[in-house]
């Protein structure tokens, strides 16, 4: 079954009004996370650009990237999850973009941080794709 059919098979939608494809944003410094968030996100019908730490997806923002959502790692070299939060939400033109923090930081004080700075959402690794599913359903992105 390919990506596209899994995502279909959940009767997932993930189009903007106009039939735009909606863009995610995957933010880890390692590529097999970044391949299994982009692989999951594929499969959910989102089209995906990748940044290995907040510094180059800053850079992907300010060349005109616009993601409706990132799925952001807090453990990064360069710019860490934490620090592209408060780089995101400092900047008018880019706080509609919807936060979700994708991390082994499993620490109550983490989360609370995360989301005090402007995170919507949080995800501690390990997770499953329905749990990815579930947690972009809740925040709007994804229509069951």
């Amino acid at each position: 079954m390919t990506d596209r059919l899994i995502g279909a098979a959940h009767g997932l939608s993930t189009t903007k009004e106009g039939a735009e494809p909606v863009l995610a944003m995957v933010i880890d410094d390692s590529s097999a996370m970044r391949l299994i968030l982009g692989r999951i996100m594929r499969s959910l019908g989102f089209d995906v650009v990748e940044a290995p730490n907040g510094a180059e997806a800053i850079a992907r923002l300010q060349s005109g990237a616009m993601p409706d959502i990132a799925l952001v790692d807090w453990n990064m070299p360069v710019m860490d999850g934490l620090a592209f939060v408060n780089a995101v939400r400092r900047e008018e033109k880019w706080r509609q973009i919807t936060l979700m923090m994708v991390t082994t930081e499993s620490e109550q004080s983490q989360i609370v941080r995360a989301l005090a700075a402007g995170a919507h959402e949080y995800v501690i690794k390990p997770f499953t794709p329905d749990a990815i599913a579930d947690k972009l359903a809740l925040l709007g992105v994804l229509a069951y």
